[in-house]
């Protein structure tokens, strides 16, 4: 049996004109299962609360620090900590499953053949692709809503002089490499990854994976973790005042 390694993820069926992937399966599962486990978790906060929601509670107000401690305290803190934590976690989570034990030998028969029913979802480039464009269009909105369309639009176009029209066109490039750094990233580590263990497990299936999946365990907390201060980090860009319409 040799092993058999797809960029793309596998097609599982179709309803109508949709096509439902393995990626997208896994998806939807654990958007149901944080959707259902967030109503229950709510549900049972307690004024005295126990050692579970403790442990939440404090992971919470470190998460929030630390979010204070880079975009700045008050209203934008308070406007950016639900996205960037929401996709932190959603990231961990997705990143983590991707090591249940077993997985891999649930397998569905479609007409294109046997394929695994789940799937790493960020290792979809399809699905980093649109988060990572979410992200990018909210950012040109902070930035739009901070500086003014007219002052948003003069960044990129500037004919004052050569040097001012030449940053200007770097900094349009720069706003779109933040698509390729961010999903890219994000998409080649996880796959890179999942490629490496699933090689070396095919190679030597005991004791010599081992190293590997847990360099993928780490891999998988730090990208979820790079991805998501870059965010911040390019929002806090995007909300800063510039000098001009400071001394207005």
């Amino acid at each position: 049996m040799g092993l058999n390694i797809s960029l793309a993820p596998e097609v599982l069926f179709h309803i109508g004109s949709f096509t439902v992937t393995n990626t997208y399966f896994w998806f939807f599962c654990l958007w149901l299962f944080l959707v259902v486990g967030a109503i229950i978790f709510k549900s049972r906060i307690k004024l005295m609360p126990g050692k579970f929601q403790n442990l939440v509670e404090m992971a919470i107000s470190g998460a929030y620090d630390f979010t204070e401690s880079i975009i700045g305290p008050g209203k934008k803190a308070e406007r950016a900590f639900p996205l960037v934590a929401t996709m932190f976690f959603f990231i961990l989570i997705s990143n983590l499953l991707a090591y249940i034990p077993g997985q891999a030998a649930i397998t569905i028969n479609t007409s294109g053949g046997i394929v695994p029913l789940f799937r790493s979802i960020v290792a979809d480039y399809g699905f980093v692709f649109m988060m990572t464009i979410s992200v990018v269009i909210l950012i040109q909105i902070i930035a739009i809503a901070t500086s003014g369309p007219f002052a948003y639009i003069g960044k990129f176009i500037n004919l004052r002089s050569p040097l001012k029209a030449f940053l200007g066109i770097m900094d349009l490039i720069g706003e779109i490499a933040k698509i390729v750094s961010l999903s890219f990233r994000l998409f080649g580590n996880i796959f890179a990854g999942e490629v490496l263990a699933a090689v070396m497990l095919f190679l030597a299936p005991f004791f010599v994976p081992l190293p590997f999946m847990f360099l993928g365990l780490l891999t998988a907390v730090v990208q979820a973790f790079v991805f998501s201060v870059l965010t911040l980090v390019f929002i806090s860009m995007a909300s800063e005042v510039s000098p001009e319409k400071a001394t207005a």
